[in-house]
């Protein structure tokens, strides 16, 4: 069974702008730009069973889509740095998605994620890097971010054996409401539509 996980997806003129951001720094594998996300719950090698009741309960969200912005570069690993990332603008919105996903996993027998949530995108993988050559690596490129952009879905994703960056793959995905079709406009007043009520 393939490794899953549920993400963002990252949009075309957003993902141009974060391979800008390739190259200038030794020991780096660079994540192919058609593989860029926001990881928001890692899954893992799960059976058929399990996978199937994962969609089942994801597809039983119903929350509404939301803005986010990409800003500033990181690293992981302080002495030992592994991987560079871009930044996610934390929202409210976000991060309850997040919590809920995480909520049906457990609920359905799925260990807690050790890990905090921290939003990003995964730009590199670093092998033998040298702190300095990152530092001076992300001193550079402290001021990114893009212009603003729509999540209006969340997918499954699944990865194949591989040495980490992909490829990836969309198991499925799942919609996240646009609120401005929630309501009916009548009579210069905004009322709740009746699929609201």
């Amino acid at each position: 069974m393939p490794r899953l996980f549920t993400a963002l997806e990252i949009p075309r003129e957003q993902a141009l702008s974060l391979s800008l951001l390739r190259g200038g720094l030794p020991g780096a594998r660079w994540i192919d730009v058609e593989n860029y996300h926001i990881t928001l719950r890692f899954i893992g090698d799960v059976d058929f069973r399990t996978a199937d009741e994962v969609v089942h309960w994801l597809d039983r969200i119903d929350r509404s889509a939301f803005q986010l912005h990409l800003s500033g570069t990181g690293a992981f690993g302080n002495k030992k740095p592994h991987a560079i990332w871009a930044g996610v603008s934390p929202t409210p919105e976000l991060y309850a998605l997040q919590g809920e996903i995480e909520r049906i996993c457990q609920r359905i027998g799925l260990g807690a994620d050790p890990r905090k949530f921290s939003p990003h995108v995964t730009l590199a993988r670093l092998r033998g890097s040298k702190v300095p050559d990152v530092v001076d690596y992300l001193a550079a490129r402290g001021n990114f971010q893009t212009l603003p952009f729509t999540a209006s879905r969340f997918v499954l994703m699944s990865s194949r054996d591989s040495v980490g960056g992909g490829p990836y793959q969309i198991e499925e995905a799942f919609d996240l409401f646009d609120p401005a079709e929630a309501y009916d406009f009548d009579s210069n007043d905004w009322q709740p539509a009746k699929s609201m009520l």
